[in-house]
Order: structure tokens, then sequence, then C-alpha cells
């Protein structure tokens, strides 16, 4: 029952995407980004392939906005947006991972993909 589920959100998952225009524009380095980070994140999660291919178009989706509100805000504006794109990555990460995958993933992270910092001005 588990893969039939797997597989079905897989499949809208895909239908979703490919109807994403914003996600069509996006570079080949955010593809090339999200493998890469998939691979680091895989290597602490060890995830099943249909896990590895939703993780990376979701980590791909969220370089491609990270990039954009980096482009878009400065100083603790983008900060603040940052910080709520992670929570709700976070969050769509539960759709995918299981229970302890997705505490693994809280751990690594910060490490595999710190936050931006900013300067304060004085």
């Amino acid at each position: 029952m588990k893969r039939i589920i797997t597989i079905v959100v897989f499949l809208i998952s895909i239908t979703a995407f490919s109807q994403d225009t914003y996600l069509q524009n996006g570079s080949a380095t955010a593809e090339e980004q999200a493998k890469e980070l998939t691979k680091q994140y895989n290597d602490q999660l060890v995830m099943e392939t249909n896990q590895r291919l939703l993780f990376q178009k979701k980590v791909e989706e969220f370089l491609i906005s990270s990039n954009k509100v980096k482009d878009t805000y400065k100083g603790r504006d983008m900060l603040n947006k940052l910080y709520e794109l992670r929570q709700n990555e976070i969050a769509e990460m539960g759709d995918i991972l299981t229970r302890i995958q997705l505490d693994k993933y809280k751990q690594v992270r910060q490490d595999i993909q710190p936050l931006a910092t900013v300067e304060e001005e004085k």
C-alpha cells in the first residue's frame, strides 16, 4: 500500500512540476546543485529511489525560490524571507521523508545548506 501511495505522489509531483512555469525557467545550475545536494543528503538519509527523485525536485524548487529571494531582497528582509522559505521546505520534506529521515534532515540541514548571514550596519 505504501508503494502505491508513493507512486501516486510521484506521478502527481511530476505533473505538478511540469506545469510550473517558474520551475521551467530555472537554470541548469539549480538542477546540478540539486543533484549534488541530494547526493550529500542521501549519504545521511539513505533514501529510496522514488524519495530521492522527489527530494531532488523539491530541493531544486527551493533553490530557485531562494535565488529569487536573494535577488529581490537585501539585509534582514532577505534573511526573514529565506527563513520562511526554509520552514516551508522542511514542512514539504515531511511529505517525502519518513519521520526518522525528517529528523535527521533537520539535524544535517544547517551543515549541508547553511542559512545566509548579514552583517549589521553601524
